[in-house]
Parts: structure tokens; sequence; C-alpha cells
């Protein structure tokens, strides 16, 4: 459906994506190239997007034997057993990427966006590098366009200034910037040093996408407060610059999966992991997937593991939870302080409630490939996404699609962007232990009658608003767009060969 209607709407149209995180990564190992596919919402929503319109995509060049494989343009056709597009890498120094990615847009953006009371960092050398690579950027997009008028999708909070830097240089290109993570309220964006450039970067966008109306709401209002421009909130548009900015909501999803002949059924599949994780038949299962993130929640979660325990001592012995906890950033000191709580608070729950090989806590902190955490998620009783703020979180629809046995039980973050889609979901405060371990507790006696009338009901909202109606919206509103441009152009060409055939001195009606 997606490609009928890049045929019909948008035909020969140029596609152009711009992330920091690229969908194919390259590192040598033990002497040879392997190829790795990073385990990212990001990445799983974009690439079946990128590879049904044939497009280019435009990222950091992050392995370590990137440059050996590309081609003296930097480019290289992806998928690797079915090409379909252009990957085209850009190459950071180290003092670039340090600055730009883990300085300005994750020390200071991300906390900031995020309202998760961990304090932004501001540096005036971090800026700096945002800037300079933003720039690069600008330049290898333009390097990349084949016409003067490409359809350009910006990913995220890494780029703010890329959509006005491209504007510049491409003034009919039709630019979507989405921003994958929450925007604050003004009085909280407020605290930005450089809080007018980043409005401006990305006003120099076509659309300017979020998850949900609030955040579009705090958008708009951070706009009208800090900037000179003119902004009708009943069109969610905004004027600046001679130029109108419109601010939408798009529900971000994942790639509904496919139908898989022979695949092992949910008992299968939950004996194989019971048996990897040495965990005994009769126990619940319980799983957490997330990258270890101060955003995520996860102290939250083992926090209301130990209250569920204290309130439901029966239970102990019975249920186990398994959290899948990502190495992230970790050279960064949130980070670091955060890996040493979570490892703490384990060892004190294990150590409370655990007897003889039973551990009610099972912390795995490396990275999984998405097969894996699929049987992680079909093997589960439910699943606990708790993050203490997020655009949408994407682990909780990827769960309710992994349940094809339409059973278990998802326990949701009252915010997160996914809370307002899949209401089924067991909706929880995050800051409240007890009421989360409640929530626990209901999960794990609900009658398989009601988890299957919720989980269908979940199951047909992620199957029918999937990654492909997301992109399908947004490149619609661009083909608006494009029509109104052109409708433009040719009435105001037409007005002026009127004015052209009147007599010198004579009045139009």
């Amino acid at each position: 459906m997606l490609r009928q209607v890049l045929e019909r709407e948008l035909p020969d149209e140029e596609l152009i994506v711009v992330s920091n995180r690229e969908p194919y990564v390259h590192e040598r190992v033990d002497g040879r190239i392997k190829l790795h596919v990073p385990a990212s919402g990001l990445v799983s929503a974009l690439e079946p997007i990128t590879r049904t319109c044939a497009g280019t995509w435009i990222a950091h060049g992050s392995g370590t034997a990137d440059r050996d494989v590309v081609d003296r343009n930097d480019r290289i056709a992806v998928p690797p057993d079915d090409p379909a597009y252009t990957l085209r890498r850009v190459w950071l120094s180290e003092e670039e990427y340090k600055g730009y990615y883990f300085g300005f847009a994750n020390e200071g953006l991300w906390p900031l966006c995020h309202i998760a009371f961990t304090r932004p960092m501001f540096r005036a050398a971090d800026w700096e590098c945002y800037q300079a690579v933003n720039r690069k950027f600008a330049e290898v997009v333009v390097e990349e366009a084949k016409s003067d008028r490409p359809i350009v999708l910006i990913q995220d909070y890494h780029f703010a200034l890329l959509p006005r830097l491209i504007r510049e240089k491409l003034p009919d290109a039709t630019i979507i910037t989405f921003w994958h993570i929450p925007w604050p309220n003004a009085e909280v964006f407020s605290v930005c040093p450089w809080r007018e450039q980043i409005l401006d970067g990305l006003l120099g966008s076509s659309i300017v996408g979020f998850h949900i109306q609030l955040h579009c709401n705090n958008f708009i209002e951070s706009v009208d407060r800090f900037l000179e421009s003119r902004i009708d909130r009943e069109a969610a548009a905004i004027s600046y610059r001679g130029s109108l900015t419109a601010v939408h909501s798009y529900p971000i999803s994942i790639e509904w999966p496919e139908d898989e002949e022979g695949r092992a059924g949910a008992a299968e599949t939950r004996q194989a992991v019971f048996q990897r994780l040495g965990l005994p038949a009769d126990v619940k299962l319980a799983v957490g997937v997330e990258r270890l993130d101060y955003t995520k929640g996860i102290l939250d979660r083992f926090h209301a593991l130990d209250e569920f325990f204290q309130q439901h001592s029966d239970w102990i012995g019975r249920l186990v939870f398994l959290q899948v906890a990502a190495p992230s950033r970790g050279t960064l000191p949130a980070y670091q302080q955060l890996y040493r709580e979570c490892v703490e608070l384990v060892d004190e729950i294990n150590e409370r409630y655990g007897r003889g090989d039973y551990r009610p806590i099972v912390l795995l902190d490396r990275h999984h490939d998405q097969d894996d955490l699929a049987m992680l998620y079909r093997a589960a009783d439910f699943c606990v996404v708790s993050s203490l703020h997020d655009g949408m979180n994407l682990v909780a629809k990827e769960f309710v699609a992994a349940r094809d046995d339409e059973l278990g039980v998802l326990v949701l973050s009252a915010f997160t962007g996914a809370s307002r889609e899949l209401l089924e979901a067991l909706v929880v405060n995050p800051y409240d232990p007890s009421a989360m371990g409640e929530a626990f507790y209901q999960a794990l006696t609900m009658s398989e009658e009601e988890q299957r009338g919720r989980m269908q009901r979940m199951r047909e909202n992620v199957r029918v608003n999937n990654v492909y109606r997301w992109a399908g919206n947004m490149l619609l509103d661009a083909a608006r767009l494009r029509k109104r441009a052109a409708l433009d152009e040719t009435m105001a060409n037409q007005n002026l060969f009127r004015s052209a055939q009147q007599p010198i001195g004579a009045t139009t009606a």
C-alpha cells in the first residue's frame, strides 16, 4: 500500500533519510569483516521504508570496518543479501563525535527533553561540535541530492540545525523532521542557552513531526515564546522567515512480523527460553527490555518488584524478572552511575528474596538481536515498560506483535506515547512502586480469557497502525505540500502573465 501511495502521489520523487545511527555496521573481528544490524527502534522503523522507497540513507559510519566496504564515494548498497537502497556514510573525528553526540545531544538535549531529573549539561565546545557536524551532514545531503526538490526525512535530536542548513542550499526541498523524543514545555526548554538557534533550525522544515499532540503543543508554545512568528493554532502551522512549517503528530510503530512457517509455538519457545536461562518450568516470567538509560525506569520497576514481594510473599520463588539492559553511552558519568546502582539493587533484592538457586532478578547487560528478543517476549507471562518519560516506546509494540498466542499482559507507563494507543495495557505510574507492584499481581492473576480480549485489541491496533502507515502519513502530507506549492507557483505565473498583458495604466477588476 505504501508503494502504491508513493507511485500515485510521489512518482519519481527522490527520498533521502538522515540519521545518526546507520542501519548496517561493518566491524572487524579476528581479522574478518562481520556485518552487524543494530537493535534500534529508529532503525527498525525506518529501514523498511527506505527499502520500499529505494532511497538514500545518510548516517555516521561508526563501524571499525565501515571504510573498508564503501566505494570511493563512501556509498554501499544495502541490504547485503538483496540491495534495495544506498547507504552513504559520513565520517566524524573522535573529537567531533564526542562533542556532538555524547556532549550536546546526550548530555544536553536528551535530559532536557526527557525531564528525568538529570541535570542537562551545556558546554560551548559541545555546541561548536554540534554545529560543525550538522553542517557536515548538510553538505553530504546536498551532494547526494539528484535534484533540487528531494524529499528529506531527518531523524531526531542529533540534527536540530540540519533543516535550516539544507533549506539554504535546496530551497525547494520538502524537509520532514521527526523528533523521536519528547519536547518539553517552554519553561523547561528555556534552560537551553541556544534555544533560538535550535528552533530556527527546526523551522527550516516543511513539517516537524512528534509522536503525540502534547509534544506538538509544547513545541508551538516554545516557538511562540522565543521567536517572532505567526502561529495558526487551528491549522497547527507556523509562519517564520517567509516560510510555513506544519507541526503534526505521527505516532511511530513497528513493522508487523510476517507469518513464519515452521516457527516454534509459544509453548516450545517458552521451554527453550527457560532451559537456556536455567529456570524451573513452574515459575512465572516477567521481562523488561531496554537500553540501560535513566529515562527507562529500570530501577523503579525493581523497587516495584520489592514492594510486590513484601505484599505478596507467597510469590517469592514463583516469579522471575528477566531484565535485558543493553549497555548504552557508557562513557557518560550518568550512565556509569546508573549501571552501578542497577547492579547494586539487583544484588540487594536477590540476596533478600533469593533461595538456593532461585534468583528473583536475572540481569542480562548485553545486546540481543531481534530474534532473541522475540523469543523472550513470547516466553513471558508479562512485560514491563516503566519509562519515566518517553516519546513512544516501541518495546511495548514489539511485545504485543510477538504474542501470536494472544496471551501475556503488558504493564505500561502512563508517561509513554504508547499508552495513548495501547489502552488495554495495565497503565501504571512508575513513580508509585506500590501501585506498580499491584499491577504485577493483577498481571499474574489475570484469566486467560481477559488476557486474550486485551491482547487481541492491542494486536489489531499495532497491526493496522504499523510503521508503513506512520511513513505513509508523513509522505502523504509531503505530497500535499508539494502539490500546493506547484499550484501556488502556477497561479503566480498566470497572474504575472495577465499583468504583462495589461496595457500601461489599465486596472484589473
